[in-house]
């Protein structure tokens, strides 16, 4: 498959947005108002390979169309993403398609639940909906201070559904919404699909999930040619009207990552997870967190899911660093709570680690920054991370 040709008139998001993003709206008008690629998304992604994403008219419109069915709701969008990434990129065009003007909160300055507020204060329709990544939600029921701001928790109250992803929320976090009575959605996808198709843990309408358990079991030429129900986990698939182009100019790239089969347009992500009985799919984490340490395979997001368990750990990210004794170690990048003490939290995580998943689990490095460093995305930013383990941060 050769890479997606491009239209002159596509909108090309390959940086930060200039001033107000609701400048792209026109623009956006006029591409998703023909067939054929509309969009196209650069990303270096958190391990810094490039990447062009082409989306085309077909596939942001099965994706927003979709996204309202789940939701219910067809209203006004608050913009608490940037633009030029997917997330941000999807409440404008929800908006187009909806017919209402989203409300913008600056991208050049920090989320704050203050300002947070003050936005959801200007929508104007009744049906409101926003998209935000952990650290934002975090940021307003679990601020650093200990202290909520009311009317911020108040303002979130207020949506219909709360679209959560970028990244694994901690359970904890997902908990604290549902006390607040927060409509908190969890959602997992990419670019490459129009951004979150698995919401809640099940596939929106039209979205189809397959795992690769072998090397040759790829939809339409693993058994059966469908979507896999075995209990064990394997390589996501996701297949559907959702599903990109391809990569401009990188035929090689995407070829590797996407197919059609049986009229279905399919994307290999990078990720593992797993089906559930019910048909839904538990993401376990990226394909390469599964950190060999002295031979031993260890998933680096099922301790990173120990770690968040704690209540002294606002985030973690688990990841494998070189080590000449071991080949990989494991490393833990933990944000603790305000007030905890790193020494007794680290002692508590040891021992938590080593009954959930064995003592080669057990991280041999670890590094204690103020906040996780993270990506605009608000996904965990990992080569950041790996130089905070190796001493270079």
């Amino acid at each position: 498959m050769d890479g997606p040709a491009v239209p002159g008139d596509a909108v090309v998001l390959d940086g930060p947005v200039a001033g107000d993003p609701l400048r792209l709206l026109p623009d956006l008008t006029r591409a998703l108002g023909r067939p054929g690629p509309a969009v196209v998304v650069r990303t270096s992604g958190s391990t810094g390979r490039a990447k062009a994403t082409v989306l085309s008219t077909d596939a942001l419109a099965a994706s927003s169309m979709a996204t309202a069915r789940r939701t219910g709701a067809v209203g006004q969008w608050l913009l608490a993403l940037p633009a030029h990434h997917v997330a941000g990129l999807q409440v404008l065009v929800r908006s187009l398609y909806a017919s209402t003007t989203p409300v913008v909160l600056d991208p050049a300055a920090r989320f704050t639940p203050a300002a947070f507020a003050a936005a959801a204060a200007e929508l104007e329709d009744p049906e409101r909906l926003t998209s935000l990544v952990p650290t934002q939600l975090q940021r307003i029921l679990e601020p650093a201070s200990g202290v909520r701001d009311g009317d911020a928790v108040a303002a979130l109250r207020s949506f219909r559904a709360v679209l959560l992803g970028g990244s694994a929320a901690p359970p904890r976090l997902l908990a604290a919404a549902r006390e607040a009575g927060v409509r908190v959605v969890t959602t997992y996808g990419m670019s490459e699909t129009c951004g979150g198709c698995v919401y809640d843990g099940l596939p929106l309408e039209g979205v189809r999930v397959h795992l690769e358990r072998t090397p040759g079991d790829v939809p339409g030429e693993g058994p059966g040619g469908g979507p896999a129900r075995g209990t064990g986990p394997g390589r996501i698939w996701l297949g559907g009207g959702v599903v990109a182009e391809g990569y401009a100019d990188d035929p090689g790239l995407t070829a590797r990552h996407f197919r059609t089969a049986g009229g279905v347009r399919w994307y290999r992500t990078d990720d593992l997870g797993q089906l559930t009985p019910e048909g839904g799919l538990r993401v376990h984490g990226r394909v390469d967190d599964v950190v060999n340490t002295g031979g031993v395979k260890v998933s680096a997001g099922l301790v990173a899911a120990v770690l968040t368990a704690n209540p002294g750990v606002r985030q973690a990210l688990v990841l494998g660093v070189p080590d000449p004794e071991w080949g990989q170690a494991v490393g833990a990048v933990v944000e603790p709570a305000p007030g905890a003490d790193p020494a007794l939290l680290r002692a508590e995580l040891t021992g938590a680690v080593r009954a959930a998943h064995g003592p080669a689990a057990v991280p041999r490095r670890w590094a204690w920054p103020a906040e996780l460093p993270l990506l605009a995305t608000g996904k965990p930013d990992r080569a950041a991370a790996a130089r905070l383990l190796e001493g270079r941060g």
